[in-house]
């Protein structure tokens, strides 16, 4: 078994954190999937040197908790930002290539 450096236990650990205590569902499975792949590119490397910090109205925290599964706060920023650091590339090539149809598409048939 090869020796984990102390990143990569971080690494698991955040992972672990923003998984625990919940049901799997097709929400905790893209959950996962969207950490390993912000994990994957780099973007939790490093240490936490970064405070965030702001005010949110209650309903929207719970709401979002309840939708994720994630019950700390701390986590379910870390699932905010990885989600909105590495967006969906479906979205992003329906942004792209919205308003355009193929040569051969014909709308009368």
């Amino acid at each position: 078994m090869p020796i984990r450096s102390s990143t990569d236990q971080k690494r698991e650990k955040i992972t672990a954190r923003a998984l625990r205590n919940r049901p799997k569902t097709i929400a905790s499975t893209l959950h996962a999937s969207v950490l390993e792949e912000a994990r994957r590119s780099g973007l939790l490397e490093g240490e936490k040197t970064e405070h965030v910090s702001f005010r949110a109205p209650l309903a929207l925290l719970e709401a979002a908790k309840k939708e994720s599964g994630v019950t700390s706060t701390s986590d379910l920023g870390m699932l905010a930002l990885a989600i909105l650091a590495k967006p969906d590339p479906v979205a992003a090539f329906f942004r792209r290539t919205e308003g355009r149809l193929g040569s051969a598409h014909d709308l009368e048939h």
